[in-house]
């Protein structure tokens, strides 16, 4: 895999990661869970496994693109 491909992959990785991290901020994921008809602790672990998944896609995907601008800068 060339290195362009990887500095997309990880950009959109972050990007979806603080897209993810920011929809259970808003309360966006337990609003689209009430209209389908979920409620209570089972949207409190969805949302709570969604919001981890989010962060860590972000804070990995985060990383490694700051990695590859700091290489490029040096």
């Amino acid at each position: 895999m060339s290195s362009n491909h990887f500095c997309w992959g990880g950009f959109l990785g972050f990007l979806t990661g603080l897209f993810w991290v920011l929809a259970v901020a808003l309360h966006w994921v337990t609003l689209v869970l009430g209209v389908i008809g979920l409620t209570g602790f089972l949207v409190t672990v969805i949302n709570f496994l969604i919001a981890l998944i989010g962060i860590l896609a972000f804070l990995i995907f985060g990383l490694c693109v700051f990695k590859k601008a700091w290489h490029h800068c040096k």
